[in-house]
């Protein structure tokens, strides 16, 4: 059977995109980061949860703490407030995390010779993201080479986008055409309780909400 690592954060992209992967009939194997993160301790319990619900048996739970010493997000650097949230700002935030992307592809790239997967599932989304350079298609076109110059031979992997070009609306209705347990996801930047409500990862969520006519099933 085909095998897939899927790049779970916890937050409602990724969730749909594991979705995503579970149609596609792939044996899953979930990966997910601790970089040192405000929200590190929810988005693993979301990780969890999901991987429960998916009843995914191979985890892999890496802890690169030197993203968070290296800095220069407001995720990561608590002496860097988070940001109200401005959704026509058209310059890279600064909840961007500098190349986060990458070292996760790296890691996942490592982990896939190693159980032999030939995909990895992430949920990038470019036209209606925050902005980050590291979720666009190009990047991870690039990327590709990469795997295909720094591998074995043998290794055949590919990096699959399943919503790159969905709006937040599109994914939540996706999400609910594949049954995608948005209930467990955890999208805020700041808060682990409630949340804030205020930053771009929350207006994001609750703008796509509103446009699909749907109600958010965290705050039921």
């Amino acid at each position: 059977m085909k095998k897939a690592i899927v790049l779970v954060s916890g937050g409602m992209d990724s969730c749909v995109t594991s979705a995503f992967a579970n149609c596609d009939d792939y044996d899953l194997a979930f990966l997910h980061l601790n970089y040192g993160q405000r929200t590190e301790k929810r988005e693993l319990k979301a990780f969890t949860d999901i991987a429960d619900y998916y009843e995914v048996q191979e985890r892999l739970v890496v802890d690169i703490n030197y993203l968070n010493e290296i800095g220069g997000s407001c995720l990561t650097d608590n002496t860097i407030p988070v940001p109200n949230a401005d959704l026509d700002n058209s310059k890279i935030p600064i909840s961007y995390v500098p190349f986060r992307n990458a070292n996760i592809l790296a890691i996942a790239t490592s982990w896939a010779e190693v159980i032999n997967a030939n995909a990895i599932y992430i949920g990038a989304v470019e036209e209606d993201s925050s902005g980050y350079p590291d979720c666009r298609r190009t990047f991870y076109d690039a990327f590709e080479k990469t795997i295909e110059k720094g591998t074995k031979p043998e290794t055949q992997i590919k990096i699959i986008t399943p919503i790159i070009d969905l709006s937040k609306k599109e994914i939540i209705v996706k999400a609910n055409e594949l049954n995608a347990p948005l209930h467990l996801t955890w999208s805020c930047y700041e808060m682990e309780d409630t949340p804030c409500g205020q930053c771009d990862s929350c207006a994001l969520r609750a703008r796509g909400f509103e446009q699909a006519g749907i109600q958010d099933p965290i705050l039921l």
